[in-house]
């Protein structure tokens, strides 16, 4: 039987968010922030804290290096009941990721320095741990150049042990969404994009054709949408839901906060409307505090949202 619930296959880093930046980004001015957060970074790391937060059996494989942020981080992941004991860490001098957010007027500027999430390869994963869960769950497809020639096969070994699969692509830094995701995602049961992922993947403009060209690979696609609703197709259904009303404080790492309440409900078996319900619930509650992981760390409140808005549904 298997011992864990999912498994996480990924990077890991720390995210150093300023806020408060000045309207003009002068360059050779010294510009000044009025606040700061250092906090676990990653769409892995951060899905994988959240999910385990949410209640769900959470084992990471991933790398780090030697140094400080390593340790943070997976000290993070371990508080949160993350079980980081298939972290490797690298054998040379490679650091730790580290990503600078720079949230700007109504987006933000993403630096990452990929450190060991480039070093990550198939000879660190122990495939014996990936099948002892229920499911697995890679993101970040384009920044794993070392282990992105053998993620296909990673994926084939999952589901011909049982396992269910799901995958978060993130941005594609090189912006050239190469085909060998598409032979991925015919191994995926569920496709986590946002909009302009999906487009990008489908090779069109249309979000709705996007949809149909995903669809006929993986058996799931769910997209992401912020503060619109978010869509599941499956097949030929297809459901939207709106998120709840929030007061956004940070809206860094919602998309995985709301790829881990869609696994968390799915793995109990619950129909596809509920699991895009509960995601949009864990996505918004995510957005009320800095960072991709902060808000979960308070389980109280976090307990209090839940059940706040699913009672809010169930009286709809």
């Amino acid at each position: 039987m298997p011992t864990l619930d999912v498994c996480v296959v990924g990077e890991i880093n720390l995210d150093l968010i300023l806020y408060g930046l000045p309207k003009e980004l002068v360059l050779d001015r010294e510009l000044l922030a009025s606040g700061l957060a250092l906090t676990l970074g990653s769409s892995s790391a951060i899905f994988a804290h959240n999910l385990a937060t949410l209640g769900s059996g959470v084992g990471f494989i991933s790398k780090t290096g030697g140094d400080a942020l390593g340790k943070m981080a997976l000290e993070r992941l371990s508080v949160a009941g993350v079980d980081v004991g298939r972290v490797k860490q690298a054998a040379g001098r490679t650091a730790t990721g580290l990503t600078v957010v720079l949230p700007y007027l109504n987006q933000r500027y993403i630096f990452t320095y990929p450190g060991t999430m480039f070093e990550l390869q198939y000879s660190d994963i122990d495939m014996g741990y990936v099948r002892s869960a229920r499911h697995l769950h890679v993101s970040s497809f384009f920044l794993h150049r070392a282990l992105r020639p053998r993620i296909l096969d990673l994926f084939r070994q999952a589901k011909a042990a049982g396992l269910s699969t799901s995958l978060d692509t993130n941005d594609d830094p090189e912006n050239k969404w190469d085909r060998d995701l598409l032979d991925v995602l015919k191994h995926v049961d569920i496709f986590f994009p946002n909009d302009r992922e999906a487009k990008k993947a489908a090779r069109t403009d249309d979000l709705s054709q996007a949809i149909n060209v995903l669809a006929g690979l993986a058996k799931i696609v769910v997209v992401k949408r912020g503060a619109s609703a978010a869509i599941c197709r499956s097949g030929q259904e297809q459901c939207s839901l709106m998120p709840p009303s929030v007061k956004p404080v940070d809206d860094v790492g919602a998309g995985d906060s709301f790829a881990a309440g869609f696994i968390h409900k799915f793995l109990t078996g619950a129909k596809l409307e509920d699991c895009l319900a509960f995601a949009n619930v864990a996505g918004a509650y995510s957005t009320t505090k800095e960072g991709g992981t902060e808000a979960f760390r308070d389980r109280a409140a976090l307990n209090n949202f839940v059940r706040h808005h699913s009672s809010a549904k169930a009286g709809s």
